[in-house]
């Protein structure tokens, strides 16, 4: 097993910082032929996506910008070592392994530190009032149905709770309607819109942030779900080892991201509400017809010179930007939950980011212990926090199957599972409004679950037939002599081997 210690101690301490590792570890590819923003940018990024690791995307010369603005597109994408590479990580580890890590990583809290703002990066442009026109900075039309520009994909906002004063991290889809206003859809149930609301309720206008250029560590928390009570910059801080850099706003009470490419801060009012949407988004269809929604007032714009925007194309996978980065920390924070309800036995957790983004299929491999051991994992995970949501697809594994191998897993559920008796089904379920599945869509919040027990049945444990495995012994062997056989690549990692004494 490799060294979980072997990172970096820390990730990147910007978003410039970290294209200057990916670029180093091969993982960049610049454009430097105008592209336009208007969907070619999309489907540039959409075709060359298609394969597992394809790099990511920075384009230098977008029509309209005179240069002075870039797009990075396939930020994340399909790529572990990027995932690595932002949070600090050894890119050289399995998956199974970055999601112990992850696991370990995202137990830390750090909290975020304030710099002055005459020294911050992201106050090396501030625009005020009628001087602000967010529409000369380029926002993608992913989409030929799209309803408009989004310039918010890839970005985080901040907001806050007027009571605990806890300020929220979120990721939150935002249109460009005009020069100083951008619309703001958060889907039910998200901290942001709950902010929006209780401010509201109190009579007054709801003060937001957004960064549309961000690391990818502040993004991929943003994009997560943690308790209301906990605020994402200490989880960022955590994540990467080192505290998120802030510096104070202009116009609002709330901060800003000191390092940010690109910052607005401004107000929502519940009176104004402009139509918003469609936008194609991570299941590979269109999601939320168009409707009236909150839009931003843009107050400030803080920028960087030649500011980098960070644009998340939502497709079908691998060219998601929710897409391996996702699947390792929801699978991370599955594990945990399991955990912390005490079930024992887990040997690993994977959420295939092929499945909608990891969102629609969890496998947990499982040692198991006792009669009913395999169902308690089952209806654990399937209404565990991190996997309640959406997840159609539970599948429980015995502990010599790697969950991350998919030609294991299916090899599993077609020798050791008997359907008749195998498969149950949860009904009415929580599920989201963007299942296309669900055709009609005020039946979409509720959904199914099927738990599929691909273990080897307990009570005929000793009498199942013996799986054919490499020695223990022989594995070792071969591994020490990869090289000198010339083998192709390197030796698997995490195989199940037969620990029959020597004979």
């Amino acid at each position: 097993m490799q060294n979980l210690q072997k990172d970096n101690q820390r990730g990147p301490a910007d978003l410039r910082e970290w294209i200057s590792l990916i670029d180093q570890d091969g993982q960049l590819h610049r454009v430097t032929a105008p592209v336009s923003a208007h969907e070619e940018l999309a489907a540039a990024t959409y075709m060359a996506a298609q394969s597992e690791g394809a790099p990511a995307l920075l384009f230098d010369n977008i029509n309209g910008t005179d240069g002075n603005t870039s797009i990075l597109s396939n930020m994340l994408g399909s790529s572990t070592r990027r995932y690595a590479l932002a949070v600090g990580l050894d890119p050289d580890l399995s998956i199974t392994d970055l999601i112990k890590a992850t696991r370990s990583r995202s137990k830390l809290r750090i909290p975020p530190k304030f710099i002055d703002e005459t020294t911050a990066p992201v106050n090396e442009i501030v625009l005020l009032g009628d001087d602000i026109d967010i529409t000369k900075l380029p926002a993608p039309r992913f989409w030929p149905r799209d309803g408009g520009d989004y310039i918010g994909t890839g970005d985080i906002t901040f907001t806050q709770d007027p009571e605990s004063g806890r300020i929220n991290v979120g990721c939150y889809r935002q249109m460009v309607h005009d020069k100083r206003h951008i619309g703001m859809y958060c889907s039910p149930g998200k901290h942001g819109l709950l902010d929006r609301e209780a401010w509201w309720n109190k009579g007054k206008d709801c003060e937001v942030v957004a960064a549309y250029g961000i690391d990818p560590a502040s993004f991929m928390v943003a994009a997560q779900s943690y308790p209301n009570n906990i605020s994402e910059l200490e989880i960022i801080g955590g994540l990467t080892g080192q505290a998120m850099e802030l510096t104070k706003g202009c116009v609002t009470n709330l901060p800003i991201p000191a390092r940010a490419e690109i910052v607005i801060e401004g107000i929502v009012s519940k009176k104004h509400l402009l139509p918003e949407g469609p936008l194609g988004e991570f299941t590979g269809y269109y999601g939320r017809e168009k409707s009236l929604q909150p839009v931003i007032e843009v107050k400030a714009l803080h920028m960087r010179h030649k500011p980098i925007h960070t644009a998340a194309l939502m497709a079908d996978y691998p060219a998601c930007e929710i897409g391996s980065y996702y699947s390792i920390m929801r699978s991370a924070a599955i594990w945990d939950d399991l955990e912390r309800l005490g079930i024992p036995g887990i040997e690993g957790v994977y959420s295939h980011p092929a499945a909608a983004s990891g969102w629609g299929h969890v496998v947990v491999a499982t040692r198991q212990q006792y009669a009913g051991h395999t169902a308690q994992v089952l209806a654990a995970t399937a209404q565990c926090p991190a996997a309640a949501y959406y997840t159609k697809w539970i599948v429980a594994v015995d502990h010599d199957v790697n969950p991350t191998d998919m030609n294991q897993v299916l090899w599993a559920m077609s020798t050791r599972c008997n359907p008749i008796d195998d498969i149950d089904i949860q009904r009415k379920t929580w599920s989201t409004g963007l299942d296309p599945s669900r055709v009609i869509s005020k039946d979409r919040p509720y959904g199914s679950k099927a738990l599929i027990d691909a273990c080897i049945p307990h009570q005929y444990y000793e009498d199942f037939p013996v799986r054919t495995k490499i020695r223990d012994t022989i594995y070792e062997r071969v591994v020490s002599r990869w090289k000198e056989l010339n083998l192709p690549g390197k030796p698997p990692q995490h195989l199940s081997v037969d620990k029959l004494s020597n004979q």
